[in-house]
């Protein structure tokens, strides 16, 4: 539930009109700021990240968990891998505020998938990313990840998690400003097969918005009240009655800072630390 301030302008104050303008000029002003950093940084986000070679496990290698199962000696751990997804023709360089954060308060391993900017089908990027988990549950001795996804990203995390299977692999998936019921932005842009995927009602989303129960990953939606890439704006929250999914508007800001807005990078880490969101709105300005 989000709650306003008591003497908040509503929606027909004479006023509202004028506050949503100047703090959209403010958001925009923001996120150009963002992209202007985010293209210094971004050739170093497009050859794959060095990986840290996994430390050798401590004996004994194999140990017994706490109902007789087996498991490898990372799994317990506080924090399992962490997976991220960059959006629509942008790369790993977008998550480098967000990782050193992550970093910086006690996770290990934190990825970044680069998938093709000639991507063309998000259901191949969802194989692809399987296959990246699988290799990293492998080499980190966990059962399972989190992920985290920006825009387009977040819809190849919960394709992967809903009709893959990979929600025997993905504890959470937290998405940040991902067109769950789809963007009407650029129609220019409807002729790539892609953009016609994060459309309203194309055959991507309608097979999402279909029965997913049983589906074991929690979902956390970050969505901003002033994100231009998202027509309507709410369609970035995920509402799915078979899914497990909190959703946190944060207001003030753009599509571009929602992967690097310290507020925002704070509450993803409560998430991925698997406790409550302590609030369900974020004032970003």
């Amino acid at each position: 539930m989000t709650v306003e301030a008591a003497d908040a302008p509503g929606p027909s104050h004479p006023l509202a009109g004028l506050l949503h303008g100047a703090a959209l000029v403010r958001a925009t002003a923001l996120d150009l700021a963002i992209l202007a950093g985010h293209l210094l940084l971004y050739p170093t986000g497009i050859l794959p990240a060095r990986t840290a070679a996994p430390a050798p496990p401590r004996t004994p290698a194999i140990g017994p968990a706490p109902g007789g199962t087996l498991r490898l000696p990372a799994e317990g751990r506080a924090h399992p891998p962490v997976v991220m997804l960059h959006g629509f023709v942008d790369n790993r360089s977008v998550f480098t505020l967000l990782r050193r954060s992550l970093l910086h308060h006690g996770w290990t391993r934190v990825d970044a998938l680069n998938y093709s900017p000639l991507t063309c089908d998000i259901r191949g990027a969802a194989e692809r990313l399987g296959r990246h988990v699988e290799r990293i549950c492998a080499e980190s001795g966990h059962s399972r990840v989190d992920l985290v996804g920006h825009s387009l990203g977040g819809l190849i995390g919960r394709y992967y998690v809903q009709c893959l299977g990979g929600d025997a692999r993905v504890r959470t998936l937290v998405t940040l400003g991902t067109p769950h019921t789809g963007t009407r932005v650029a129609p220019l842009l409807s002729p790539l097969p892609i953009v016609r995927q994060m459309r309203p009602d194309s055959a991507l989303l309608t097979e999402l918005s279909g029965p997913a129960a049983g589906c074991r990953t929690r979902f956390v939606s970050f969505w901003s009240d002033l994100d231009p890439l998202m027509v309507p704006v709410a369609a970035a929250r995920l509402e799915h009655p078979d899914l497990s999914a909190e959703n946190v508007r944060v207001r003030g800001i753009g599509h571009l800072a929602l992967p690097v807005h310290s507020g925002v990078a704070a509450e993803i880490r409560e998430a991925l630390a698997g406790k409550g969101l302590r609030r369900a709105a974020i004032d970003a300005a």
